[in-house]
């Protein structure tokens, strides 16, 4: 009876809820030129941070974020990938590269993507959580608490039954 005169303002989860809708199949490239499909990835979880090649300070924080999130699941990190999608025409610097192994780096026309992710800003200000379906489903804030995202993405591993 008290929710009809009062909705409590707590919730769970940190991200913010996007609606579920599967990312386009688009043609993506690797840096090596290789195919790259989201699908490939069909059946686990995506941290997605999209910049472009030249990845200023805020980018490699981003970078830095989602590895560091990933780690933290432990046993459970092998359930997770990360995805960064460059938005332009500009090369990343070799060191970021390899200060991030297991990180996918992919381009291509980024647009029928990005319009599928909400943003308070810009694409570019958010880190994405993307279901094992490929359906983005959380947006973190533009400077998230990392430990509010590994509590966001624990709590959605341990209740998922895929990926």
């Amino acid at each position: 009876m008290l929710y009809w005169f009062w909705t409590p303002e707590r919730h769970t989860n940190y991200g913010t809820l996007l609606e579920l809708r599967p990312l386009p199949q688009i043609e993506l490239r690797k840096l090596d030129g290789e195919m790259f499909e989201f699908s490939k990835l069909r059946g686990r979880w995506i941290l997605l941070v999209i910049d472009g090649g030249r990845c200023g300070p805020r980018c490699q924080e981003r970078l830095w974020q989602i590895r560091q999130v990933r780690q933290a699941q432990g046993k459970e990190m092998n359930r997770i990938e990360r995805v960064w999608l460059i938005d332009d025409e500009h090369t990343p610097n070799a060191e970021i590269v390899q200060a991030y192994p297991g990180l996918w780096i992919v381009r291509g026309p980024v647009e029928a993507i990005v319009v599928q992710l909400p943003a308070e800003i810009a694409p570019r200000e958010h880190v994405y959580l993307i279901d094992p379906h490929g359906n983005p489903m959380l947006r973190f804030p533009r400077d998230p608490e990392p430990k509010q995202m590994i509590r966001d993405l624990a709590r959605l591993l341990k209740y998922s039954r895929s990926g």
